[in-house]
């Protein structure tokens, strides 16, 4: 049973993560010759406040726009 955990800021549409599990999925599928109904793709949405990049909140480098 793999699993794969995405990490990445949140304010992404359903329709991009579904694209994301079908790629990540077809991928694993490809690679490890796994069954597709076996692969797991977990995403965590993290806001940028809560994610620090070289000793700064993600927030502060990446404003969001039109804030």
């Amino acid at each position: 049973m793999p699993i794969i955990r995405i990490d990445m800021f949140e304010g992404r549409d359903t329709a991009t993560k579904q694209k994301l599990v079908r790629a990540m999925t077809d991928a694993m599928v490809q690679i490890t010759g796994c069954s597709e109904a076996s692969v797991n793709v977990l995403i965590n949405n993290i806001a940028k406040e809560d994610w620090g990049l070289g000793g700064e909140l993600a927030s502060r480098k990446f404003p969001d726009k039109g804030k």
